[in-house]
Protein backbone atom coordinates (compact mmCIF):
# COMPACT_ATOMS: atom_id res chain seq x y z
CA UNK A 1 0.00 0.00 0.00
CA UNK A 2 1.52 3.44 -0.78
CA UNK A 3 0.21 4.79 2.74
CA UNK A 4 2.81 1.83 3.91
CA UNK A 5 5.19 3.03 1.57
CA UNK A 6 5.04 6.44 2.96
CA UNK A 7 5.92 5.72 6.61
CA UNK A 8 9.11 3.33 5.67
CA UNK A 9 9.92 6.38 3.30
CA UNK A 10 9.87 8.39 6.09
CA UNK A 11 10.88 6.50 9.05
CA UNK A 12 14.08 4.99 7.58
CA UNK A 13 14.93 8.40 5.81
CA UNK A 14 18.78 10.28 6.47
CA UNK A 15 16.29 13.12 7.52
CA UNK A 16 14.64 11.48 9.83
CA UNK A 17 15.52 12.38 13.88
CA UNK A 18 17.48 9.70 15.28
CA UNK A 19 20.96 10.90 14.41
CA UNK A 20 22.14 7.88 12.47
CA UNK A 21 23.99 10.30 10.58
CA UNK A 22 26.41 10.08 13.92
CA UNK A 23 27.62 6.77 14.18
CA UNK A 24 29.58 4.26 11.90
CA UNK A 25 29.50 1.23 13.63
CA UNK A 26 33.48 0.81 13.62
CA UNK A 27 33.45 1.73 10.09
CA UNK A 28 35.29 4.44 10.81
CA UNK A 29 38.29 2.44 12.44
CA UNK A 30 38.27 0.18 9.58
CA UNK A 31 39.12 3.34 7.75
CA UNK A 32 41.61 5.09 10.03
CA UNK A 33 43.46 1.78 10.25
CA UNK A 34 43.52 1.27 6.58
CA UNK A 35 41.49 -2.44 6.35
CA UNK A 36 39.16 -0.02 4.50
CA UNK A 37 40.72 2.32 1.12
CA UNK A 38 38.62 1.78 -1.40
CA UNK A 39 35.80 1.05 -3.37
CA UNK A 40 36.69 -2.76 -2.85
CA UNK A 41 37.54 -3.33 0.61
CA UNK A 42 34.89 -1.29 1.57
CA UNK A 43 32.06 -3.28 -0.47
CA UNK A 44 33.49 -5.96 1.23
CA UNK A 45 33.31 -4.77 4.69
CA UNK A 46 29.80 -3.18 4.75
CA UNK A 47 28.41 -6.70 3.16
CA UNK A 48 30.21 -8.43 5.93
CA UNK A 49 27.95 -6.93 8.79
CA UNK A 50 25.44 -7.04 6.81
CA UNK A 51 25.27 -10.50 5.19
CA UNK A 52 27.21 -12.53 8.47
CA UNK A 53 27.57 -9.48 11.49
CA UNK A 54 25.30 -7.34 13.84
CA UNK A 55 23.24 -5.96 10.44
CA UNK A 56 21.63 -9.43 9.93
CA UNK A 57 21.24 -9.77 13.86
CA UNK A 58 19.11 -7.00 13.90
CA UNK A 59 17.02 -7.61 11.16
CA UNK A 60 16.07 -11.23 12.81
CA UNK A 61 15.43 -9.10 16.08
CA UNK A 62 13.09 -6.92 13.95
CA UNK A 63 11.21 -9.63 12.52
CA UNK A 64 10.01 -11.09 15.69
CA UNK A 65 9.67 -7.15 17.41
CA UNK A 66 7.55 -6.82 14.61
CA UNK A 67 5.17 -9.82 15.24
CA UNK A 68 5.45 -8.93 18.56
CA UNK A 69 4.26 -5.37 18.80
CA UNK A 70 1.34 -5.86 21.13
CA UNK A 71 3.64 -7.69 23.31
CA UNK A 72 5.10 -5.42 26.04
CA UNK A 73 6.62 -8.37 28.40
CA UNK A 74 7.80 -10.24 24.53
CA UNK A 75 9.44 -6.58 23.15
CA UNK A 76 11.30 -6.12 26.39
CA UNK A 77 13.05 -9.98 26.22
CA UNK A 78 13.80 -8.92 22.86
CA UNK A 79 15.15 -5.68 23.94
CA UNK A 80 17.82 -7.64 26.57
CA UNK A 81 18.30 -9.68 24.03
CA UNK A 82 19.53 -7.00 21.40
CA UNK A 83 21.73 -5.52 24.26
CA UNK A 84 23.04 -8.22 25.57
CA UNK A 85 24.27 -9.26 21.69
CA UNK A 86 26.11 -5.48 21.69
CA UNK A 87 30.01 -6.16 21.47
CA UNK A 88 30.87 -3.30 22.77
CA UNK A 89 29.75 0.44 24.70
CA UNK A 90 29.82 2.93 21.54
CA UNK A 91 27.07 0.27 19.96
CA UNK A 92 25.29 -0.23 22.93
CA UNK A 93 24.76 4.04 23.05
CA UNK A 94 24.05 3.56 19.20
CA UNK A 95 21.59 1.62 19.17
CA UNK A 96 19.95 2.89 22.52
CA UNK A 97 19.78 6.45 21.19
CA UNK A 98 19.03 5.96 17.49
CA UNK A 99 15.94 3.32 19.35
CA UNK A 100 14.51 5.91 21.73
CA UNK A 101 15.12 8.74 19.24
CA UNK A 102 12.89 6.96 16.53
CA UNK A 103 10.59 5.93 19.54
CA UNK A 104 9.91 9.44 20.52
CA UNK A 105 9.74 10.81 16.63
CA UNK A 106 7.19 8.17 15.69
CA UNK A 107 4.88 9.28 18.03
CA UNK A 108 3.89 11.12 15.26
CA UNK A 109 1.99 8.66 13.92
CA UNK A 110 0.07 7.33 16.66
CA UNK A 111 -1.61 4.34 17.08
CA UNK A 112 -4.20 3.28 19.49
CA UNK A 113 -3.83 1.71 21.74
CA UNK A 114 -0.42 3.09 22.25
CA UNK A 115 2.79 0.96 21.71
CA UNK A 116 4.53 -0.02 25.03
CA UNK A 117 7.63 -0.18 24.45
CA UNK A 118 10.67 -0.66 26.74
CA UNK A 119 12.60 1.51 27.34
CA UNK A 120 15.67 1.88 26.54
CA UNK A 121 14.44 0.53 23.27
CA UNK A 122 17.10 -0.68 21.03
CA UNK A 123 16.69 0.70 17.18
CA UNK A 124 15.46 -2.37 15.42
CA UNK A 125 12.80 -3.47 18.55
CA UNK A 126 11.43 0.08 17.57
CA UNK A 127 11.50 0.17 14.27
CA UNK A 128 10.04 -3.51 14.34
CA UNK A 129 7.35 -3.03 16.92
CA UNK A 130 6.10 0.46 15.30
CA UNK A 131 5.80 -1.32 11.76
CA UNK A 132 4.12 -4.19 13.29
CA UNK A 133 1.70 -2.08 14.99
CA UNK A 134 0.71 -0.01 11.82
CA UNK A 135 0.21 -3.56 10.11
CA UNK A 136 3.11 -2.56 7.51
CA UNK A 137 4.47 -5.84 5.80
CA UNK A 138 7.13 -7.44 7.53
CA UNK A 139 9.47 -8.39 4.50
CA UNK A 140 9.09 -4.62 3.28
CA UNK A 141 10.01 -3.36 6.49
CA UNK A 142 12.96 -5.85 6.62
CA UNK A 143 13.73 -4.70 3.43
CA UNK A 144 13.78 -0.76 3.82
CA UNK A 145 15.86 -1.26 7.38
CA UNK A 146 18.15 -3.38 5.74
CA UNK A 147 18.77 -0.74 2.66
CA UNK A 148 18.95 1.59 5.02
CA UNK A 149 21.38 0.84 6.94
CA UNK A 150 23.78 -0.14 3.75
CA UNK A 151 23.23 3.53 2.80
CA UNK A 152 24.14 4.59 5.71
CA UNK A 153 27.35 2.58 5.89
CA UNK A 154 28.08 3.50 2.34
CA UNK A 155 27.60 7.28 3.12
CA UNK A 156 30.88 6.86 5.80
CA UNK A 157 32.76 5.81 3.35
CA UNK A 158 32.05 8.18 1.23
CA UNK A 159 32.83 10.63 3.27
CA UNK A 160 35.57 9.00 4.84
CA UNK A 161 37.61 7.05 2.88
CA UNK A 162 36.56 8.79 0.48
CA UNK A 163 35.50 6.64 -2.64
CA UNK A 164 33.07 9.36 -3.92
CA UNK A 165 29.27 9.51 -5.24
CA UNK A 166 29.97 6.61 -8.29
CA UNK A 167 31.83 4.12 -6.01
CA UNK A 168 29.35 4.92 -2.94
CA UNK A 169 26.59 3.88 -5.75
CA UNK A 170 27.99 1.28 -7.18
CA UNK A 171 28.34 -0.55 -3.79
CA UNK A 172 24.60 0.16 -3.23
CA UNK A 173 23.33 -1.45 -6.09
CA UNK A 174 25.79 -4.51 -5.88
CA UNK A 175 24.17 -4.83 -2.33
CA UNK A 176 20.45 -4.98 -3.23
CA UNK A 177 19.93 -8.57 -4.57
CA UNK A 178 21.96 -9.38 -1.28
CA UNK A 179 20.01 -7.54 0.88
CA UNK A 180 16.28 -8.57 -0.71
CA UNK A 181 18.01 -12.69 0.27
CA UNK A 182 18.65 -11.63 3.65
CA UNK A 183 15.40 -9.79 4.05
CA UNK A 184 13.70 -13.38 3.29
CA UNK A 185 15.77 -15.77 5.06
CA UNK A 186 14.92 -12.76 7.90
CA UNK A 187 11.35 -13.06 7.99
CA UNK A 188 11.17 -16.40 8.88
CA UNK A 189 14.47 -16.79 11.28
CA UNK A 190 13.93 -17.96 14.65
CA UNK A 191 16.19 -16.57 17.66
CA UNK A 192 18.24 -19.49 17.68
CA UNK A 193 19.44 -18.09 14.08
CA UNK A 194 21.01 -15.47 15.54
CA UNK A 195 24.83 -15.56 15.34
CA UNK A 196 27.43 -13.39 14.17
CA UNK A 197 31.08 -14.34 12.83
CA UNK A 198 31.82 -10.98 11.49
CA UNK A 199 34.86 -10.16 14.45
CA UNK A 200 36.45 -7.87 12.37
CA UNK A 201 33.42 -5.66 12.86
CA UNK A 202 33.11 -6.25 16.75
CA UNK A 203 36.64 -5.60 17.10
CA UNK A 204 36.59 -2.65 15.62
CA UNK A 205 33.53 -0.91 17.05
CA UNK A 206 35.59 -1.80 20.41
CA UNK A 207 38.74 -0.41 19.21
CA UNK A 208 36.62 3.32 18.45
CA UNK A 209 36.50 4.43 21.65
CA UNK A 210 40.84 4.88 22.11
CA UNK A 211 40.64 6.75 18.48
CA UNK A 212 42.77 9.72 18.80
CA UNK A 213 40.71 11.54 16.32
CA UNK A 214 36.99 10.90 16.07
CA UNK A 215 34.33 11.54 13.57
CA UNK A 216 31.89 9.69 14.54
CA UNK A 217 30.36 8.19 17.78
CA UNK A 218 30.68 4.96 17.03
Amino acid sequence: MSADLQKLLTWLSPAFPVGAFAWSAGLETAIVSRLVHDRKTAEDWISGALLHGSVRTDAILLAHAHGSSRAPEKLLELADLCLALTPARERHAETTMTGNAFATASAAWPVDPPLDLPRPCPYPIAVGAMAGAHSIGLLDTLVAFLTATVHSQVSVAVRLVPIGQTDGLAIMAALEPEIGKLAALCQHATLDEIGSVAYGADIAQMQHETLPTRIFRS
